[in-house]
């Protein structure tokens, strides 16, 4: 256990050190919450209905944003292959990236979340529950862009195809996010299906993540 936290630790550092990661995606996702209304119009009622689907949607293409940043400090500096060398179970090293990451810049588009809704016309309990759904469904989209990022890290432009690789596995965890926040928001139990369905999709790629982001660095980097 001590030389898991003092692993989680190192990669910590390794995120916020990165530079300007959670100030990047917070910066994006302002900016896709406020250019949204003036797209829709002075329509305050229909503003308030997209409003969930608008932070999701935010909050989705600002994890996108710096999800290339994950394994790109260790490919500059060459850790990476030792990482792939070490003792240290490649699987647990990915899992502790991920979480270093998710803290790092999915953790700040939660915490402004509440701020940000009130830019769409949505009520505090509206913005609350869009954030709880947020704190359940970032881990996915976290983890499985993991994989991408451990694809496009070895290639030349990895960029571009770190998008297309993505982005299709994001769909799912955006869609049961929006229906979850929407059901919170019109009354129901907050332990609605979208809800679980949305935890059990973080929950599948804590699981799968991290061995399929080894299983592409070590084909990668061979």
């Amino acid at each position: 256990m001590s030389a898991l936290m003092a692993l989680l630790r190192r990669e910590l550092r390794v995120a916020l050190r990165a530079g300007g990661g959670a100030l990047i995606g917070v910066l994006f996702f302002l900016t896709v919450v406020v250019l949204m209304p003036f797209a829709i119009g002075p329509d305050l009622p229909l503003l308030n209905r997209l409003g969930p689907a608008v932070l999701w949607l935010g909050a989705l293409l600002a994890s996108l944003l710096t999800l290339e940043r994950l394994f790109t400090a260790d490919q500059n500096d060459g850790s990476l292959d030792l990482l792939v060398m070490s003792r240290t179970s490649l699987e647990l090293s990915c899992a502790a990236k991920a979480v270093a990451h998710w803290i790092a810049s999915g953790l700040p588009l939660i915490v402004a979340t509440p701020v940000l809704g009130l830019l769409l016309n949505l009520e505090p309990r509206a913005t609350l529950a869009v954030a709880l759904t947020l704190l359940a469904g970032t881990p996915a989209l976290t983890f499985t862009g993991m994989i991408g990022a451990a694809l496009a890290v070895t290639l030349r432009r990895g960029g571009l195809l770190l998008a297309v690789l993505v982005l299709p596995l994001s769909i799912p965890v955006l869609i049961f996010g929006v229906a979850a926040a929407d059901a919170a928001i019109r009354g129901d139990s907050f332990l609605n299906a979208p809800f679980s369905i949305l935890c059990a999709l973080s929950l599948a790629s804590l699981v799968i993540g991290p061995f399929a982001a080894a299983a592409s660095l070590r084909q990668g980097l061979d």
